[in-house]
């Protein structure tokens, strides 16, 4: 792909509107040291000295099409307790609409705490629900949709496996978005694969596309493999593996495959890596660019980001510089 191409795309991303519909997450960090071990067990003593939250999740996502510049709205569940408050109160700091969240009493906010010592994670907890959404919360999320899909140029299908993405839900946003020719991508989660049938494309990681396959991804060939698989399974325009510090591939529906080595300069954590590669790679569909020099795009944006301590964004300003 040419630079002088790819620098005209990227300050169309503030054109951009995206739906983004998935599991919501808070991730929250205690950040301290330890000095000694309890006398009450042999664990760490650790010494807190501040607290943070991030948006997890789908969240994430909107965080990163946000950073980029595009505007984004957000739909998915979240409890009626004081994380929501927090997590809604960020994702608006952002400039994220997040009118779509929908508040069910029933379910808390799922909340992921990390506790991080000497830059070191000791333990996670996880709070959360994982059972699908009532159907009554899922026509709420189908409503809003229907209210807002005129307006946007994509759809995010952010699918963590906490209840919120069901095979229903996916039946009936394809079909919203394909009266209205909207793209529509999805991050998988390996067991809903079934669910995904006619999207646009979809950003698996290799160990996701493998078990979706039923294939062991041992080499380039079973990569091949796996690919053409996919596409056959899902009936989609593109299936764009990320490969981690190999790069990608990207399967298109026309017989194209392309390899795209990672153009990363350092890796210091993968994190939250798949999130801006979707991001990225939706944007630059929903400008009209052809999927492979999509996938370039977001190739790039990836290669940033894993330069990045921790679940990190990018921008406009950090892509024009590394094309630069």
């Amino acid at each position: 792909m040419k630079m002088e191409k790819l620098k005209k795309i990227i300050p169309g991303f503030s054109n951009v509107k995206i739906l983004v519909i998935g599991d919501l997450i808070l991730d929250e960090f205690v950040w301290g040291e330890v000095s000694r071990i309890s006398p009450e067990a042999p664990v760490p003593v650790v010494w807190v000295k501040s607290e943070s939250f991030m948006p997890g999740g789908a969240a994430n996502v909107a965080n990163n099409i946000a950073s980029l510049g595009a505007k984004v709205y957000i739909s998915g569940v979240a409890g009626n307790d004081e994380r929501a408050g927090i997590l809604k109160e960020g994702l608006t700091e952002k400039g994220i609409n997040t009118d779509g969240i929908i508040i069910d009493d029933s379910r808390p906010t799922t909340l992921k705490t990390r506790v991080v010592a000497h830059h070191q994670q000791v333990v996670r907890i996880d709070r959360e629900k994982i059972e699908s959404i009532s159907s009554g919360v899922l026509d709420k999320i189908i409503d809003y949709v229907k209210n807002v899909i005129d307006e946007m140029d994509a759809i995010i299908i952010e699918d963590y496996g906490k209840g919120v993405i069901s095979a229903k839900l996916l039946k009936e946003i394809l079909s919203i978005a394909k009266k209205k020719k909207k793209i529509i991508t999805v991050d998988p989660k390996e067991e809903h694969f079934s669910y995904y049938k006619g999207v646009t494309a979809i950003t698996p990681n290799h160990h996701e596309a493998a078990q979706a396959a039923g294939i062991k991804a041992r080499d380039n060939k079973s990569i091949f493999k796996i690919g053409k698989t996919l596409l056959k399974k899902l009936n989609c325009e593109g299936v764009l593996v990320t490969l981690g510090e190999n790069g990608m591939q990207l399967f298109q529906k026309n017989g194209a495959i392309t390899y795209i080595p990672t153009v990363a300069q350092e890796v210091f954590d993968v994190s939250g890596a798949g999130d801006t590669v979707i991001s990225a790679f939706t944007l630059a569909l929903a400008l009209g660019i052809d999927m492979k020099d999509a996938a370039y795009v977001s190739n790039i944006a990836a290669g940033i980001v894993v330069g990045k301590v921790g679940i990190a964004v990018i921008t406009q300003k950090e892509l024009l510089a590394r094309i630069k």
